[in-house]
């Protein structure tokens, strides 16, 4: 007989995760298939919270909200490039074939968060799509601004570098101890986008030495920051991810409180 879960399980906040929509080979099969890198479900379960997939699928602003409303935060996970044309320019040589469906998956499922206030955590393409979102533009190659590609220095191989953490920010808050007396952080990089003009709503929380953004964050959001960097990657250091969860375990807490048939069985 299966165990029963205990109530600190029934307790433990939902994070709904973003996942790639890309052709993939598992044992015969050869197909197009949701997929999305096991860390980032070890990120989640480490940090106290439940990880459910969110594949990219025809979508209206209605049918984003109640995805929504079935989960306690939201991570818009790395991948590829966000389509130019979304930001009003034609595509870099260096930019990927654009994934349309997760763009619009993604753009509706951060425009309803904002609005519902649900915590949200952004990696990699997902602060590029924040930005995009509400309104910013890209970088389509980061190496033509700095003159090198240590951001992403070889396929699949995470570059290191050194961010600086804007003191007073929710990330500062967030990270609680980084290095003194410069407020910074070691962190994984891959990425050949960056932000470039940043929308109008979020503020600039973290820079590379180079000025390269970093992290941006929500004025007016209980929770909703975004990274360019990878804290999956640092099964060390899960402090983003336990913040997205606190924020997520809080408005649970918040929406049970409101309605208890919410979690009765």
């Amino acid at each position: 007989m299966a165990s029963s879960a205990s109530e600190s399980d029934l307790g433990a906040p939902v994070i709904g995760v973003t996942t790639y929509l890309e052709r993939s080979q598992t044992g015969v099969w050869d197909l197009p298939a949701s997929f999305l890198p096991k860390v980032y479900l070890d990120a989640v379960t480490d940090a106290g919270g439940i990880a459910v997939l969110l594949p990219p699928q025809p979508v209206t602003p209605e049918i984003a909200r109640r995805v929504l409303a079935g989960v306690d935060g939201l991570i818009v996970s790395g991948g590829a490039d966000v389509d130019p044309r979304r930001y009003g320019q034609a595509p870099h040589e260096r930019t990927g074939a654009p994934r349309t469906d997760r763009d619009a998956w993604e753009d509706a499922l951060l425009t309803a968060a904002i609005d519902e206030d649900v915590p949200f955590l952004g990696i990699c393409r997902g602060a590029q799509m924040l930005n995009v979102a509400l309104g910013g533009t890209l970088v389509q190659h980061l190496p033509d601004v700095v003159g090198h590609e240590e951001y992403q220095p070889a396929p699949a191989v995470f570059g290191a570098k050194r961010v600086s953490v804007e003191r007073g920010s929710r990330l500062d808050a967030i990270l609680g101890e980084v290095d003194e007396p410069r407020g910074e952080i070691d962190v994984h990089v891959y990425h050949h986008q960056a932000i470039d003009r940043v929308a109008d709503g979020l503020t600039v929380t973290a820079r590379t030495a180079e000025g390269v953004i970093e992290a941006v964050e929500v004025d007016d959001a209980a929770f909703g920051v975004a990274v360019q960097w990878h804290p999956e990657e640092n099964a060390a250091d899960r402090r983003l991810f336990a913040g997205l969860v606190d924020a997520a375990r809080t408005r649970r807490a918040a929406r049970t409180a409101a309605d208890p048939r919410r979690d009765s069985a």
